[in-house]
């Protein structure tokens, strides 16, 4: 009998497109857009991309209740 061994490498990518991102965090992409305070980086012209490391410090303040969003931090999402 044959033997097949498979050898796999994945690598998770830290950048992720808005869609990505609002499903990495959980949500729709409308309610991770008036929700996430996480600033997108432009890596390439044209391009948004949000850091998962971000996303992860953001996602970790909301849980612990650090996150209180004022007047102008929810003016400054819209």
């Amino acid at each position: 009998m044959a033997t097949t061994n498979l050898n796999i490498s994945v690598i998770d990518k830290r950048m992720l497109k808005q869609s990505e991102a609002a499903s990495y965090a959980g949500l729709p992409v409308k309610h991770f857009k008036a929700a996430c305070p996480v600033r997108p980086v432009e890596l390439k012209q044209g391009t948004l991309l949000w850091d998962r490391r971000d996303l992860d410090l953001w996602i970790d303040d909301v849980k612990s209740g650090a996150v209180t969003d004022t007047r102008d931090t929810i003016l400054d999402r819209l």
